[in-house]
Parts: C-alpha cells; structure tokens; sequence
C-alpha cells in the first residue's frame, strides 16, 4: 500500500467526521452519537501515524526508535474499545447496565493500552522496521506478546461488532440496513487483517518467511476494511442530512406561487433576502412575508370559512378589502380564496384548513395552499396562459 493511499484514507476519514460534526454538537449527551463520531477520528489517527514517513518523523522526533509502533498499537487498542462501546450502546438496555459495561470496556482496554507501553519498554527493539516490524521482532521476548496482544485485542472487538450489526440489519430497512451490511463486510475483513498478521507472525515462529502476508496482504485488507466501516457509519446520517436538506428545498419551492401572490397582495415594498442568506433564513423570510399578506386579506378568507358553517351572517366591511391593497389586487386575491376553496374541498377537517391555522404557524398548510393556487393557476387545455386564471376568477368574482 503505497504512502499516499495513507493519507487519502486520513482525509476520507476526517471528510466523514466533518458531515457527523453537526449532529456531535447537538447531541453530546447522546452516548450513541459520541461513540460513532469517536471512531472516525481515531481510525484517521490510525492511518496517519501508520504512514512511513510519519513512523519515521516520529520516531526521530522522541529519539526512540519504533517508538511509533506502541503508539500506533496503543491508537488501535483506543478503535477496538470505540467499538465495543458502539456494540454495548446499540444493543440498548437499562442504563446502568450499559455504563457499568462501558466502563469496563474502558478499563480493560486502557490497562492493555499501558500493558503493550510496558512491554514494549522491556523488550529489545532497537533497530528500526518501518514496514515489517511484527514479522522481524516475531521471535523477541516482550515484543512479540505486545504484537499479538494487540491484534487479538482488535480482532475481538470487529467480531462482536460483526455480529451485532448482522442481527440489527435483518430488523431495519433502506440506507441504514446498507449501512449497517457495510459495517459487517469492514469488521469481516478486519478479521482477514487478524488472520494475516497471526499467519506471518506464526510463520516466523515455526522458521519460515512469510512477511509478505503481513507487510503488502494486511494492511490493503485493513485499509479497505476501515474505509468500509466508516462509510457504513457515515451513510446513515450523511443520507438523513440529504434528505433533510432536500425535503426543506422542496418546501421552499413548493411556497413559491403563494409568496408571488402575496408579493402582489402587499401594498408596501418588500425588502430583497441577502444574497448569501441561508436556507433556513430564506424560507422563514417568505412564510412571514405569506403570513403577512394572509393577514391583509383575513377579512375576505375569514368571511369564506364562515360561509362553510352558517352562510354568512354580516357583510359590508367585513365583506370588504382593506383600501390599502393594490388597485389589481383583487385578481389575487380571487385566486387565493378559490385555493383555500380547494382546501375544504378535498375532504379536509375545516378547523386543520382554516385561516387560524395558517397565521399560526403550520408551513405545511401554506404548502398546501400553495400548491392549490399553483394548480388552479396553470393555463387550461386552450393553450392560453391567461384562460385558467381568467375562468377562475369569473368563478370566484362574485366573493371579492
């Protein structure tokens, strides 16, 4: 695995921390969320510290040498016990239950983390491997225990996950399943990763050369295992975030005819949405510039609900527009109440279609309204882009 396929892992890695930032700092308290976003950076921790020239880098650096191998070790000790507690937080049950496992999980964890340091510090490690470390320190005491310490460590926590994972996706459906099925192929071959490092380490015990296994086989099933995991980690949110940002877009669009009617129904100068405003801020601004216009012509709307009930019982200037609307604004109006016409007729409940409920905050019902108005307003079978709107208005002429 040549050294920039290291780092372009690393900023794979970090890239789908970054979509999970978000959703860490809403949601710290959340135990699920932490030990999700936790895995991202230390596999990228993994990767960068794993690259040659930062083994090389580090060791010069502490003036010890292979001091970069019980770091990196003790970096992928840290990952397995993140998965074990993703495990224990996804398999749910009473609270207490689970922090008392997590801090087990903890404790172990951070003793073998300390136990491989020691180990290391006792061993005879002296002259430097970059690649083939695990096979060339195979036969030395205290070394060897630390290598296969830590690769069991990591293997056992990719089998628990594995296992989890495969139960839960049987149970869930779409993206998540996904997901979860690419969790379980990373952590299966992550136990390929085990498998090959035990065989090199193995064959070097019983004299014979098998470093290949470990220095070109291993770290390519590793890497591909991890890119695998974390975009099995990231899919679900990364695809809910899509999703989000899509159906409020949509919603924004969707208001559109509605504001332009309203935009004609207002008598003041609305002021022009910044540039560089945000989604949110846009579609906020034109739900209260809809409500705005809504307000002006309650008069008329609320005469039309009361029509519903009990035929109207006063006219004049309840029956009036405010003078203050525009000399053409009676048109849209007209199209606005055959809209909120259409509201009722669809078999909705009257108080959910009514005008209280739109000034008081329910944009799914402007939707609606909007949509009702796109669609009244289209140009009929003539082909003429003011027939539609013409008949509409002789309909409801006799209203404004």
């Amino acid at each position: 695995m040549t050294t920039v396929y290291f780092y372009l892992l690393v900023g794979v890695l970090s890239v789908a921390f970054a979509l999970r930032a978000p959703a860490l700092v809403r949601h710290w308290r959340d135990p699920l969320v932490r030990s999700v976003s936790l895995l991202l950076p230390l596999g990228a921790a993994v990767f960068f510290f794993a690259a040659p020239p930062t083994i090389s880098q580090v060791n010069a650096f502490t003036g010890i040498p292979n001091f970069s191998v019980p770091l990196v070790y003790g970096i992928v000790t840290a990952a397995s016990a993140a998965l074990i507690n993703l495990t224990i937080t996804w398999r749910g049950g009473p609270r207490d239950r689970r922090r008392t496992a997590t801090r087990w999980c903890v404790g172990v964890y951070g003793a073998l983390i300390a136990t491989q340091f020691t180990l290391f510090a006792l061993g005879d490690a002296s002259e430097e491997r970059l690649r083939d470390f695990d096979t060339y320190y195979a036969t030395t005491p205290y070394v060897r225990e630390m290598v296969v310490l830590c690769v069991l460590a990591y293997g056992l926590a990719n089998l628990v996950l594995a296992r989890l994972c495969w139960r839960w996706s049987r149970e869930v459906p779409g993206l998540l399943r996904t997901g979860l099925l690419l969790i379980v192929t990373g952590s299966a071959l992550s136990l390929g990763y085990v498998a090959c490092k035990l065989t090199a380490i193995g064959a070097r015990w019983a004299g014979h050369d098998w470093d290949g296994v470990s220095t070109t086989v291993a770290p390519t099933v590793s890497s591909l295992a991890s890119l695998l995991q974390c975009v099995g980690l990231a899919l679900p949110s990364a695809s809910q975030c899509v999703m989000s940002l899509w159906r409020r877009w949509s919603r924004y669009r969707r208001l559109r005819p509605l504001w332009l009617t309203m935009r004609a129904v207002t008598p003041y100068e609305l002021v022009p949405i910044p540039w560089g405003s945000s989604l949110g801020k846009r579609q906020l601004r034109r739900t209260c510039d809809i409500r705005d216009g809504l307000r002006l012509i309650a008069p008329r709307l609320d005469h039309h609900a009361q029509e519903l009930d009990h035929h109207a019982q006063e006219g004049g200037r309840a029956d009036a527009l405010p003078a203050t609307l525009h000399p053409d604004a009676a048109r849209h109006v007209a199209l606005v109440v055959a809209a909120f016409d259409t509201l009722h007729g669809t078999g909705a409940d009257a108080g959910e279609c009514s005008l209280e409920s739109m000034l008081s905050g329910d944009d799914e019902l402007l939707v609606r309204l909007s949509d009702a108005l796109r669609v009244l307003a289209v140009p009929d079978h003539t082909g003429s882009p003011d027939s539609g709107r013409s008949s509409l208005l002789e309909r409801t002429s006799d209203r404004v």
